[in-house]
C-alpha cells in the first residue's frame, strides 16, 4: 500500500523537490502552504505521516504540531531554518516524533521518515503482547498505554522507549543502552532528547511526574522502570 504523506511547508520550490523526491521512493505526498489549509485537510483523508515546517505564513509549526498530537498520533517530522537545539526540544516536547534542521540531504529525510512510519508499522507484530503493572497498561498490539483504563497519549518514539523500559522493569537502562534498543530512531541518538521524552511518558502516566514512581531516574546511570506491582 503506498503511505500517503502530508507537507506543511511554505516554500513551494522545497515541497516541489522533497514531494517529487518522495515520489520517485513509492509515496504519495500532497503539500499544503499554510497552517490553515493543512490543519483543514487532516481529517478529510488518511494520511501517513506529516513533515511540518516550523514557520508557514499564518502561524508556526509548534502550534500546528500541538493541535495535531491533541488529537492524533500521526507521525510528525518537523523542518526547520533554526538549528537552534531549545527549538528542536519544544518541537520533542510538543509531541513531534523528529525534527530535522534545514538544509539537509532528501536521502536523510527520507530515512527519517521510513524510521518513524516503521515505527508505526511495527504495530501488528505483537498483537498478543500485554504488560500490567497495577494501574498500569501497555498494549503493544494497539500501541497504546492506559492508566486506569485511559488511554494516555504517547507518540510512537515514546511507546517504544515505554515498552522497551517496561519489557526491561527493575533493570537500570543506560541511555546508551536505550538508544541500542531503540535503532532506526537515528535523530533521537542524543542524551538530552531521551530525558524529554522520559520527561513525557511521566506526564503521561505519573499521579506526580515530579515525584515519579514508575519510570525512576537513577543518577549516573539511567532509567529503571519500577517492578512492583502495587503501585496505586
Amino acid at each position: 500500500m503506498t503511505e500517503h504523506i502530508l507537507m506543511i511547508e511554505d516554500d513551494e520550490s522545497l515541497a516541489a523537490l522533497i514531494a517529487e523526491y518522495l515520489g520517485t521512493m513509492g509515496f504519495k505526498v500532497t503539500t499544503r502552504r499554510t497552517a490553515a489549509d493543512g490543519l483543514a485537510l487532516l481529517p478529510q483523508e488518511a494520511f501517513d505521516a506529516l513533515i511540518l515546517d516550523v514557520m508557514l505564513p499564518d502561524s508556526d509549526g509548534f502550534e500546528v504540531c500541538r493541535q495535531v498530537r491533541a488529537r492524533s498520533d500521526l507521525p510528525i517530522l518537523m523542518l526547520t531554518a533554526r538549528g537552534d537545539e531549545t527549538d528542536r526540544i519544544v518541537g520533542l516536547e510538543l509531541g513531534a516524533d523528529d525534527y530535522l534542521p534545514k538544509p539537509f540531504n532528501p536521502r536523510e529525510l527520507l530515512a527519517r521518515l521510513r524510521a518513524i512510519l516503521r515505527r508505526r508499522g511495527s504495530a501488528g507484530v505483537s498483537s498478543t503482547e500485554l504488560l500490567r503493572f497495577g494501574r498500569l497498561e501497555i498494549d503493544r498490539g494497539a500501541r497504546v498505554a492506559r492508566l486506569d483504563g485511559l488511554d494516555r497519549a504517547l507518540t510512537s518514539y515514546q511507546f517504544d522507549l515505554l515498552w522497551t523500559l517496561a519489557t526491561n522493569a527493575g533493570r537500570v537502562m543506560s541511555r546508551d543502552a536505550l538508544m541500542d534498543k531503540l535503532r532506526g530512531h537515528e535523530a533521537e541518538a542524543f542524551d538530552r532528547s531521551l530525558d524529554v521524552h522520559v520527561s513525557r511518558i511521566r506526564a503521561a502516566l505519573e499521579d506526580d511526574p515530579k515525584h515519579p514512581r514508575r519510570i525512576i531516574t537513577v543518577r549516573g546511570a539511567g532509567y529503571v522502570f519500577a517492578k512492583r506491582q502495587d503501585i496505586e
